[in-house]
């Protein structure tokens, strides 16, 4: 808080509550610093205790940090659908993908030099052995079981008995197989279709018969049987991790092995590894931040940059100690609470820094403005426990205000829809309380004690010993310092000036238009893509999938609920792909269902067999005049023997749900959605508009198909894509409540409506322009800007009410100069 002088003019009834609220903030905090003065080891003690006391709580802390459970919203259709999905179809397997294309670029990599450096690739990952607790490992231990892998079965070959996709089945992953083929392109084109090829060579180029000639890439995929399980939020499959490290990553990261290939690989582990790669190597920055706040107050808190009178580097140590009891404490109680700890949250320790040092630079400041031209060598005790309570009276007001508007604000985000969001703000809400009380009480209490530090002439951080006296030490009462000098002698001169106003003025009315610009046309979108670390193996496998594999996205499943279902619509079943043809090109953009990647069906593909083969080698059931078995028990026994994983129809076998007795419950249909991606600013970002609309349009296809029900659709993208839906919507919402409240908030305290209304539309002002920059930086409303911002209204906040409640309890009718005195009282805070 700033001295208060008494007006010239009668205030007016919102004035008067106003200064009752004011008054009564600087009542308590008055007692409250007599008390801290009078004991301020004993303060200390008690504020250490009952922060290490809530720290305790962290041993409650709950982490999580899968996606679904931190960026999406809760109780939402695509969270139902997901569990009702899982519940049929548990999670089963994890995915390694590597492409190969030839080198140098350009290449045919479907000639016979370079198939066969593949196929050495593939015999290495296969061949390869990890160790896990003693136990070794190979890829057919631990792959998705499945037929079909192989041209030609043999269920002794162990490989043929995994899930794995690529062209090199032609030759059942055998070397010597694929080196005595004469007629290399002849046994790839007996792959299958055109548009089979097309899903697993990359620019492949076809003859005006269909036939392969060459192609560009070679995509080969493998599937490991999922064990993953929760452990401290983090889902865990240490065996096939392990596997995926020591054999598929070491083998594919030996590119000199392979010398006409150039690799791009990704394994289920890839974004673990590198992201949290990334995450440790930013811990070195909170270290740095605070070792640059550190100097910082240490150069700017005292009137000496020097150990000596008037220097407080031990103060800035305590300011750092505050705010590190303050966190603790925080996160203590928000544990206690049963709030979730996600990686967005190691963010707090860097919005805590800049409100404790702001908040230290207010008390600090209001302990020199009371000395009122008193020497410190002539202070005498009970002068330093009247020094300290005024200047907690003071100074307590306004960090009052500003915690509390602070606060309020994050208090508002809590409410959030997305978990990450509410919690983050809860935590950052709980911490701020601790932030204020501690900085009203220890903060204070060490204040006293380094006050009489200097005044006893002993040295800073080393206080057991005393300086000599010199000269230089002279001190005849308070001291301006440099910032708040500099404020007042020139930053608030020039801006107060006639031209300095317009110029400010235009200035930022420029700002603002060119903010309110960028804000209208700042899009929600999907920027996953923009955390890969530049130099990312996996920011190179993107690349190049979207080179060679751009029809290639996101799998969709048809989920169909009850056999007898299935029965009675088996026709209709069976001829799904001309439901879903022909809508690639709008909503709900899917591919078309031409080829194995893009469509798989078992009942087309029983159909198909039972016509060609009839049921002799399924359990030979009778058979209709429409080529189906003639009752439902017959078809049941059938579709479990086609599907069976020595069964022609192996490769459906995932496809089929199976409850305790072995009797059917649902099947799904694999299809795929194009590759919804868009340029946005030179860079190749998710679209999450057409995601949307994807999503919307793919349930309202299955909700009218009514001859075919129950079925509901999964993607795994569906979960975040229901974030994005609401994101925008949070964003504008939570700001727009916290900047009203806080102006509700600083109207009560201030009592002055033009004076609230200022600090509030510079409040707005500023967000807005923060979102024009963003605009202009290519930077887009995700899950992470939306926290950003939400930081951004608490600190500009903070700054704004500490500005104008300070010019508000400035006395006289110069507008200019009560401007000028709280600049040079706040200016070095808010700076």
């Amino acid at each position: 808080m700033c001295s208060k002088s008494t007006m010239a003019s009668t205030p007016s009834c919102v004035e008067s509550v106003g200064n009752k609220v004011d008054e009564s903030i600087v009542s308590i905090f008055l007692k409250l610093g007599r008390f801290c003065s009078y004991r301020p080891k004993t303060t200390i003690a008690l504020a250490l205790t009952i922060a290490v006391a809530c720290a305790g709580g962290i041993a409650k802390l709950t982490t999580e940090n899968r996606p679904d459970k931190l960026w999406v919203p809760q109780n939402t259709e695509a969270e139902k659908e997901q569990d009702a999905f899982l519940s049929y179809f548990p999670p089963t397997s994890r995915f390694e993908n590597v492409i190969a294309s030839g080198n140098p670029d350009g290449s045919n990599v479907v000639s016979k030099e370079r198939l066969v450096e593949a196929m050495e690739m593939h015999g290495a990952i296969e061949s390869g052995k990890s160790i896990y607790e003693g136990k070794e490992y190979t890829l057919t231990d631990l792959c998705t079981p499945a037929g079909g892998t192989c041209a030609s079965y043999d269920p002794t070959d162990a490989i043929c008995n995994c899930l794995v996709v690529s062209v090199l089945k032609m030759w059942n992953y055998d070397l010597s197989t694929l080196q005595a083929d004469e007629d290399i392109l002849a046994t790839l084109n007996n792959y299958g279709t055109k548009e089979d090829l097309e899903g697993v060579l990359g620019g492949a180029e076809f003859d005006s018969d269909d036939q392969l000639v060459s192609a560009e890439a070679i995509s080969i995929s493998y599937f490991l049987e999922d064990r993953a399980e929760v452990e401290n939020g983090n889902l865990a499959d240490p065996i096939s991790e392990q596997w995926e490290q020591d054999v598929f990553l070491a083998t594919v990261q030996k590119k000199d092995d392979y010398p006409s290939l150039s690799l791009a690989y990704l394994s289920s582990r890839s974004f673990s590894d590198e992201f949290g790669g990334e995450i440790t190597g930013d811990l070195i920055y909170v270290n740095v931040s605070y070792l640059v706040a550190l100097i910082f107050l240490g150069a700017t808190l005292g009137s000496k940059f020097c150990c000596g009178r008037g220097s407080r580097w031990a103060m800035a140590l305590s300011t750092l100690v505050m705010i590190a009891l303050a966190t603790v404490a925080g996160f203590g109680v928000a544990s206690l609470a049963g709030l979730l700890y996600g990686p967005v949250h190691s963010v707090l320790p860097f919005v805590l820094l800049g409100i404790g040092v702001d908040d230290a630079f207010v008390i600090a400041n209001a302990f020199d403005r009371e000395r009122e031209g008193i020497p410190r060598e002539s202070e005498t005790e009970e002068g330093l426990v009247k020094r300290g309570s005024r200047a907690l009276a003071r100074a307590g007001a306004s960090i009052t205000v500003t915690s509390l508007t602070d606060l309020v604000a994050f208090a508002i985000s809590s409410t959030s829809a997305l978990p990450a969001l509410a919690s983050f703000c809860a935590f950052a809400s709980i911490n701020i309380f601790f932030l204020w009380a501690l900085a009203a009480t220890f903060f204070t209490s060490t204040m006293v004690i380094d006050e009489k530090r200097q005044r006893d002439n002993r040295r800073d951080i080393l206080c057991c010993f005393k300086r000599k006296r010199s000269n230089v030490d002279d001190d005849t009462g308070a001291e301006e310092g440099w910032l708040s000098s500099y404020f007042r002698k020139y930053h608030a001169p020039k801006i107060l000036s006639t031209p300095g106003k317009i110029v400010v003025s235009v200035g930022f009315a420029a700002l603002f238009g060119f903010g309110l610009y960028g804000a209208i046309n700042l899009p929600v979108e999907d920027s996953e893509r923009n955390f890969i670390p530049a130099d990312s193996y996996i920011e190179t496998y993107s690349e190049t999938a979207d080179e060679y594999f751009p029809s290639n996205g996101v799998s969709l499943f048809l989920v169909f609920e009850g056999s007898q279902n299935m029965y009675k619509n088996r026709e209709s079943l069976a001829q799904l792909s001309d439901r879903v043809s022909g809508k690639s090109q709008e909503p709900p953009y899917i591919a078309e269902p031409n080829s194995d990647s893009t469509y798989r069906n078992m009942m087309s593909g029983l159909h198909d067999y039972l016509d060609a083969n009839g049921s002799d080698a399924i359990g030979g059931a009778a058979l209709g005049a429409d080529g189906w078995p003639v009752s439902y028990s017959d078809f049941e026994t059938t579709v479990q023997a086609y599907v069976d994983p020595r069964g022609p129809g192996s490769r459906y076998v995932s496809d089929l749900s199976l409850d305790g007795s072995d009797e059917i419950q649902s099947y799904r249909v694999k299809l795929e959605y194009i590759r919804l991606t868009k340029t946005f600013r030179g860079e190749t970002i998710d679209d999450s508009s057409k995601q949307i609309e994807s999503m919307d349009a793919t349930r309202e296809m299955v909700d009218s198909w009514t001859d075919l029900q129950p079925a509901f659709p999964y993607s795994e993208k569906f979960i975040s894509t229901e974030g994005f839906k609401i994101i925008g919507t949070e964003l504008y919402r939570n700001v727009g409540l916290a900047i009203a409240c806080v102006g509700l908030i600083v109207f009560l305290t201030i009592g002055n409506i033009i004076a609230a209304a200022i600090i509030t539309v510079n409040v707005a002002f500023c967000i807005i322009e923060i979102l024009g920059f963003m605009f202009a930086l290519g930077i887009v409303i995700d899950s992470v800007s939306v926290i950003n911002i939400v930081l951004a209204v608490g600190l500009s906040i903070d700054y704004s009410a500490h500005v104008g409640h300070c010019f508000m309890t400035k006395g006289g009718s110069d507008k200019n100069e009560r401007a000028t005195e709280s600049l040079a009282d706040m200016g070095a805070s808010v700076l």
